[in-house]
């Protein structure tokens, strides 16, 4: 679990990494920043900062600030009811984020899982996003990624998000942390 102290210090960098490249947030979008560690208490490797300007029924849109190589673990979107999962579409805004994803494998993949947890991995279609370029992740597609060494900040858009319900390859990993 995240001490109070590691939280803000990744909620304070996550600002300042959106303010230099030119994303204002109001005084509530930065309080009500999320800062997950996935509960691997290891934020620096697996983690994100996430910042979610709406979330309704039908759409969704969320800033994703991530540190240099920190990485969000491999996951799926399942069906909810009759929903059939969650489709979202990531657009690079600053830095470098590589998307792995079932194809053809990388032959030298750019990134590598955290330490211990690699064969949690099992995606290996490397697509690398760049400032202005985007990728579409339909429901149910198994998915994981990592930022490159300066950082990255992701725009998400999405149909509902329901962060709950991922399922994680890694079954330590613990979404909604239980306060």
């Amino acid at each position: 679990m995240l001490t109070s102290m590691e939280i803000d210090t990744a909620r304070n960098e996550a600002i300042s990494m959106l303010a230099a490249a030119g994303i204002e947030l109001t005084s509530e979008e930065k309080s009500g920043m999320e800062v997950a560690d996935f509960g691997l208490g290891n934020l620096r490797a697996s983690g994100l900062q996430i910042v979610v300007y709406v979330n309704t029924s039908r759409c969704c849109a969320k800033e994703l600030v991530m540190s240099p190589r920190q990485t969000c673990p491999q996951h799926i979107h399942p069906p909810v009811g009759s929903d059939p999962g969650k489709e979202e579409t990531f657009r690079c805004r600053w830095g470098e984020v590589y998307l792995y994803v079932p194809g053809e494998p990388s032959s030298v993949p750019a990134c590598a899982p955290p330490t211990g947890h690699e064969s949690y991995y099992t995606v290996w279609h490397e697509i690398k996003l760049t400032p202005g370029q985007q990728y579409t992740i339909l429901p149910g597609t198994p998915h994981w990624f990592q930022s490159g060494d300066r950082g990255a900040i992701v725009s998400e858009f999405s149909t509902t998000s329901r962060d709950e319900f991922d399922i994680f390859e890694d079954p330590g990993i613990i979404r909604v942390p239980v306060n």
